[in-house]
């Protein structure tokens, strides 16, 4: 498989939808809306059919989950210029960004940016539930993707910071990473990374993977001065009739 799909079956492994199907290798996903990647179809290797037929099974899967249609697929791949060519769009207005950049490093010893006020727990506390998730309750979907699977849950004292960290296979998936506004500026989210490689690194893991918006300026300065670069990007697309009616 080609490198960046082999990255991002490992990324989806580490943000497991409520619901899955799967057309050849397409896999068709759902949670209720939470999250773009667990409500879409992710397009990549092969679907077994043609591409317009695919992307009518992703329309009837959506439509039976009650999600809209979406596909996320690998940035400038043959994948989606047929899906192009098939009249869907850029989803442009997508609330998080439609393009996203998929960031790599290696893991490397976090000791200089280590606190002992940054803890990776085996079960999200209420703090860490309010600051990575924006509730202090979250719903069945928003538990499930966020705690399926071989997860730590870093936080800082107070409640001041939290990250999630997934480990798949040799790759930590961090996530969630938030940090409150008056703790800013202190390396507290460094100091969340640095927990979060250590704990993976126990798990086997030996490199990490996140996502982040390109028009988050201020993410992608932080994570290039911690070593990660772009390994590829991937856009969300819709049908035209959905554009629309936006």
């Amino acid at each position: 498989m080609d490198p960046n799909e082999t990255l991002e079956r490992q990324c989806a492994d580490a943000w497991p939808p409520v619901a899955e199907d799967k057309v050849g290798d397409w896999r068709l996903r759902a949670a209720g809306g939470f999250t773009g990647r667990a409500n879409s179809a992710l397009a990549i290797g092969d679907p077994g059919v043609g591409v317009p037929e695919a992307l009518d099974r992703v329309c009837d899967f959506a439509h039976v989950h009650a999600v809209p249609p979406m596909v996320q697929v690998v940035e400038g791949s043959r994948t989606e210029r047929a899906i192009e060519a098939a009249g869907w769009v850029p989803h442009v207005q997508h609330a998080k960004g439609h393009l996203v950049s998929v960031l790599v490093s290696p893991l490397t010893d976090g000791a200089a940016h280590a606190r002992e006020d940054v803890t990776i727990r085996s079960a999200p506390t209420p703090a860490w539930w309010e600051l990575a998730a924006g509730t202090a309750e979250p719903g069945s979907a928003q538990r499930h993707v966020l705690t399926t699977g071989e997860i730590g849950y870093g936080d800082a004292a107070s409640g001041a910071g939290a990250v999630r960290a997934a480990v798949v296979e040799d790759v930590l998936h961090v996530s969630c990473l938030a940090v409150r506004p008056e703790h800013r500026r202190r390396g507290l989210a460094k100091a969340l990374l640095a927990a979060s490689g250590a704990w993976a690194a126990g798990r086997g893991a030996t490199r990490c993977a996140l996502q982040v918006s390109v028009d988050n300026a201020p993410a992608l300065a932080l994570y290039a001065a911690l070593g990660f670069r772009e390994h590829h990007r991937y856009r969300y697309w819709i049908p035209a009739w959905k554009d629309r009616s936006l």
